[in-house]
């Protein structure tokens, strides 16, 4: 693999990883997860997949860094992450890609979710 598509790759992920930090604790932590998962899983995969990878998590880079800077502007609303996903996209996906999706879903939207994250606190002496 060529050297620049790999500084574009780290370069890319650490950015995905750094725009995670404007979300909730617990978004934060199953999004980093999921990105590890994805970035880890598509190593290996042809340069026609690769881009069209790289094309989706730049996009959602883009909008991520976007609705970060205007939950940031409009600080006394709830904080408002992601958009809607067109038919047409959906209907692109193969089963797997849809079952990850809905897992993913499940996991974003129960009320319980698997993580337990707590803000880090300065101790008191």
């Amino acid at each position: 693999m060529p050297a620049r598509h790999v500084s574009r790759v780290r370069a890319l992920y650490r950015r995905i990883l750094l725009l995670h930090r404007s979300l909730p604790p617990d978004l934060k932590a199953l999004g980093d997860q999921y990105v590890k998962d994805e970035f880890r899983r598509h190593k290996t995969v042809g340069s026609e997949e690769a881009q069209r990878f790289l094309q989706e998590w730049e996009a959602y880079a883009s909008v991520l860094w976007q609705q970060a800077n205007e939950n940031r502007e409009n600080s006394t609303e709830k904080a408002c992450f992601g958009i809607s996903l067109p038919e047409e996209k959906l209907n692109d996906f193969r089963d797997e890609q849809i079952g990850q999706l809905q897992e993913l879903m499940r996991e974003a939207t129960k009320p319980n979710r698997q993580f337990s994250i707590t803000e880090s606190r300065k101790p008191k002496f």
